[in-house]
């Protein structure tokens, strides 16, 4: 289906819905969304994002000032995902309950102001790893447009560029607790020491990347074209890695890849 097409699925699907509260976290996928439900809906559609120590307080900036330019109702709720049970200590279904609370907030905070619908961003890319969030959504009555217009991540890219949106080549995001090794406890403390150490890769000049966590090992997956650039870089980023705390700083080989934490958990159930 020619793109032009998908995206008047897309409108038509969203029209079908009356009103709608997104999930926005900022991202790629949740800016075009909201885009797409404001064309559709108008003043029907709200934003709704989630403050935490999962995400950088720049990210939460960033997606107030698109909802300013783009003139779209938004709402910040507080949550703290420490506090809900089983969280912190990073079980491998982790993702599913910290998206059952957080989405039973948005939830809230839409009917308390008189929207039905809430829908959150995942593409059909999303998928082909192991999501157990995606399962929490579902069970919420959460709607996935993008899914289930067959939205691709390089699609969603490609039409936000042409609906000139800020975020069409923005760096793929994913929460801080992705960056530890499942079974590690996730501390405040621990959060804030990922997000340093990924400051410092920012500084470099790299785009896309992760500092993974495997106990004092920081594990650094960039583009394979910023290889050169981290080799070159070694002495100040261990330096500045072990002044955070970390014991060793490791370059995976393989490069950057989204839910590399969750490769083994694949690898088991092949």
């Amino acid at each position: 289906m020619d793109i032009n097409d998908k995206y008047n699925k897309l409108q038509n699907h969203l029209k079908s819905l009356g009103n709608a509260a997104i999930a926005f976290s900022g991202g790629v996928d949740s800016a075009f969304l909201l885009k797409a439900a404001k064309n559709a809906l108008g003043d029907n559609v709200i934003a709704v994002t989630i403050r935490s120590c999962l995400i950088p307080e720049s990210e939460i900036l960033e997606a107030a000032e698109f909802c300013r330019r783009e003139k779209i109702r938004h709402f910040i709720c507080g949550v703290n995902p420490l506090e809900i049970s089983g969280f912190e200590n990073n079980p491998p279904e982790r993702c599913y309950i910290c998206k059952k609370a957080i989405f039973k907030v948005i939830k809230e905070a839409a009917y308390e102001r008189g929207i039905s619908v809430v829908a959150e961003g995942s593409n059909i890319d999303d998928n082909e790893d192991y999501r157990p969030g995606l399962k929490a959504i579902k069970e919420l009555g959460v709607l996935s447009p993008l899914q289930e217009t067959g939205f691709t991540k390089k699609e969603i890219r490609g039409m936000s560029e042409k609906l000139k949106l800020p975020t069409w080549n923005k760096p793929s995001l994913a929460c801080l607790a992705s960056r530890f090794a499942y079974g590690e406890k996730i501390t405040k403390e621990r959060l804030a020491r990922v997000e340093r150490a990924e400051k410092v890769l920012a500084d470099l000049g790299l785009k896309q990347f992760r500092v993974r966590v495997h106990g004092d090992i920081a594990r650094i997956e960039a583009l394979p074209e910023d290889f050169q650039k981290l080799v070159e870089s070694s002495g100040q980023i261990y330096s500045d890695l072990k002044s955070l705390g970390f014991s060793y700083a490791a370059m995976d080989l393989r490069g950057y890849r989204t839910g590399s934490m969750n490769e083994t958990i694949i690898e088991k159930k092949a």
